[in-house]
């Protein structure tokens, strides 16, 4: 029963990370994923594992720890000789002398409950990681959830089209959300597109892994006949959301996973993954010249320069000049990036409220320790996705991973997809399926097992 528990522990809490995690807005839903997500983390700590398994993510697991680190160091409060003349924050001392208030201890980070509520949505990805690498996990498993929770999406994102007044739909489930495009269970369609993209290489690697464990030819030709339809399935979700993310991420994510079907049946699959890792990079200078009006983060349609990823990408780099070398701390970014915008451009009904770049968003936020924990977290990366793709013998879902992994990384670099703990454990799924090595079957005992003695009269 233990066993079958711990099965079951990572599948059913990525169901629930895409059912509830959609959104920061969902302030209720979020806290009972991070609840749950500590006692994933605690049941994790309990549990033993061999000493083969603790070395193969113990350096990802000291990433992670790095990274809590630097976001509890600034939480730290410090003297006001110390934090005075960190950066801009100058203008908070002369705030306090404008109103006669001695200056107090203050911490680096410019909002510490800002940044603490952002420590805590850290949690649910950071279970969602302990569960497959500790608790165990059937690969299976996971991608059954993540096809159930897609296609529930989908449902959802149907019916969200369908309704006549989209701005008074019931199944919209935030305030701010993109209305009148299929957005599922989150409040930005480019999120929707991210796990509709990221679900493909895994319908792949269930029927690469059918057919490396043998599966008779009536079951693995069901089993094509089954992908084949819930691609089309997950095509009809692509379109009626209406992203563009996912119009330029699909294509490449395709190839990768044909891949992967392919993989040891035909030397045209050696050749799809580098193509795929080429229209990756087209598709990311593609979206990075595109308009952010399908973007939740911005309440108007407005066709304003605030809107130019090019002037969003602009102000924000010069934040992070001045916030250098500490930061500002994690999750003040929309507190931080209106004191560097130009106001007398200001449009009242537009708000920015992350950087569409979550790589300059965490230099803003973490200054150069932050920029360390991430250049360290991507050379592990990129040296177990490569270990994924080298070997002829790969796993179909280590592969799979990678390639998820890669279009949320890439993604990334354009708008802020793990900011929702629905796309954080899909992340952390992916970094955990990375890691994963089918058991190695145990000794033959069979000559210890009784002998049935049969008395023929």
């Amino acid at each position: 029963m233990g066993s079958r528990a711990r099965d079951f522990a990572a599948p059913l809490y990525l169901l629930a990370c895409l059912v509830l995690g959609g959104s920061a807005q969902g302030i209720w839903a979020n806290m009972i994923l991070q609840l749950a997500g500590l006692g994933l983390i605690a049941w994790a700590a309990i549990v033993p594992a061999d000493s083969e398994r603790r070395r193969g993510y113990a350096l990802l697991f000291g990433i992670a720890l790095f990274a809590l680190a630097v976001g509890a160091a600034q939480l730290i409060p410090l003297p006001p000789a110390v934090w005075s003349q960190l950066g801009p924050r100058q203008v908070i001392a002369d705030g306090y002398r404008v109103l006669g208030v001695a200056l107090p201890w203050q911490p680096l980070s410019v909002a510490p409950y800002d940044s603490l509520s952002s420590l805590l949505s850290l949690i649910p990805p950071l279970g969602m990681l302990a569960a497959v690498l500790r608790l165990g996990c059937r690969p299976p498993l996971l991608a059954i959830a993540l096809l159930v929770g897609t296609f529930a999406g989908i449902l959802l994102g149907a019916l969200q089209v369908s309704s006549p007044d989209p701005q008074a739909s019931p199944w919209y489930l935030y305030a701010e959300t993109n209305f009148g495009l299929a957005t599922g269970f989150f409040a930005n369609a480019n999120h929707m597109a991210d796990l509709l993209v990221v679900t493909l290489p895994f319908l792949a690697a269930l029927l690469a892994n059918a057919h490396g464990t043998g599966a008779s030819v009536q079951r693995y030709s069901a089993l094509v006949a089954l992908v084949a339809a819930a691609t089309l399935v997950i095509a009809v979700g692509i379109a009626l959301n209406g992203s563009l993310a996912a119009y330029g991420l699909a294509v490449p994510v395709l190839l990768a996973s044909a891949a992967i079907a392919l993989s040891g049946r035909s030397a045209l699959g050696r050749w799809l993954a580098p193509l795929a890792a080429i229209l990756f990079i087209g598709a990311v200078g593609w979206l990075a010249t595109t308009p952010l009006s399908s973007s939740a983060s911005l309440r108007s349609n407005a066709q304003e320069s605030v809107q130019s990823r090019t002037e969003i990408l602009t102000t924000s780099l010069q934040a992070t000049q001045a916030f250098m070398p500490f930061g500002s701390g994690i999750g003040t970014f929309p507190r931080v990036y209106g004191l560097f915008e130009d106001h007398d451009r200001l449009d009242p009904n537009t708000y920015v409220n992350h950087a569409h770049n979550d790589y300059v968003e965490i230099a803003l936020e973490t200054g150069v320790p932050g920029l360390i924990v991430l250049v360290l977290f991507v050379i592990w990366w990129v040296r177990v996705a490569w270990r994924a793709w080298a070997g002829a013998d790969a796993e179909p879902f280590a592969r799979a991973a990678a390639i998820a992994s890669a279009a949320i990384l890439l993604h990334s670099l354009v708008d802020f997809p793990l900011r929702t703990a629905a796309i954080g454990a899909c992340f952390a799924v992916s970094l955990g399926l990375l890691l994963w090595r089918r058991p190695s079957p145990g000794p033959d005992k069979s000559h210890l097992w009784p002998t049935r003695h049969v008395v023929i009269d």
